[in-house]
């Protein structure tokens, strides 16, 4: 069973940096796109940033110039460099890729478990 495990999250003052990880592991062949979303208290979950497997990348408005997106194929895993934090930052963000079971099948949605990330002074 594919998984997709987190790591990175905790507490930063206001401008201040983070970078978070997320690695698949398990039983799969191979992975399309990967990407970040957060949920903050009270909200809907949202998309921060996308990397195909070619590295194209896509983010939302709010993150823009301040947040990358990057990933290593070789260690099936994706990051997220986050800089010029702000509290409006402040969620659990979590990681999202489409992993593929076998040669012959359709790519499956998976879920991390969500690390949180919290900016405040």
């Amino acid at each position: 069973q594919a998984q997709l495990v987190e790591s990175g999250g905790g507490l930063v003052q206001p401008g201040g940096s983070l970078r978070l990880s997320c690695a698949a592991s398990g039983s799969f062949f191979s992975i399309n796109v990967m990407g970040w979303y957060r949920q903050a208290p009270g909200k809907q979950r949202e998309l921060v940033a996308t990397i195909t497997s070619v590295g194209s990348t896509a983010y939302a408005d709010a993150v823009k110039g301040r947040f990358t997106i990057s990933r290593d194929n070789a260690k099936n895993t994706v990051y997220l460099q986050m800089s010029s934090l702000k509290p409006e930052d402040t969620a659990v963000y979590y990681c999202n890729a489409g992993l593929k079971p076998s040669r012959w099948g359709n790519f499956d949605n998976y879920w991390g478990q969500g690390t949180q990330v919290t900016v405040s002074s």
